[in-house]
């Protein structure tokens, strides 16, 4: 198993693959990353020398690509913005709530989670209808 950026990368998997596993870097990064280091697209991960590594490592700083650590935070920041200013973003993020305008009446099950069914309790003092 080879390690990007501190990373572990599946050997079995192509590296145009395997690059994908590194946080914010996709299909079209990867392919990217992979001409500007002129390596084969279609080798193993594991097939890789430690020049070819150094040379994908190179490329992706030299391309000035925002992954891993640097992303999270910059993303987590802009959420805190969003809920700090109190925008409509900003509150659904806060409450759990779908952001993009889905509706929410029906489905949204994902971001609202598993269903709290809400039961009426009666009260045992109340009179009953029998006289």
């Amino acid at each position: 198993m080879a390690r990007i950026l501190g990373v572990d990368i599946p050997g079995e998997k192509r590296i145009d693959v395997a690059l994908r596993y590194v946080y914010g870097i996709g299909p079209s990064n990867a392919r990217a990353i992979l001409d500007r280091a002129q390596i084969d697209p279609s080798i193993r991960a594991k097939s890789l020398t430690e020049q070819q590594l150094s040379q994908i490592v190179h490329a992706i700083q030299e391309g000035k690509y925002v992954i891993e650590g640097d992303l999270r935070r910059e993303i987590g920041l802009n959420l805190k913005r969003l809920q700090a200013v109190k925008c409509y973003r900003g509150v659904r993020h806060l409450r759990g709530l779908p952001v993009r305008g889905q509706r929410t009446q029906t489905n949204a099950r994902t971001r609202k989670g598993p269903r709290k069914t809400v039961g009426v309790v009666r009260n045992p003092n109340a009179k009953t209808g029998i006289h």
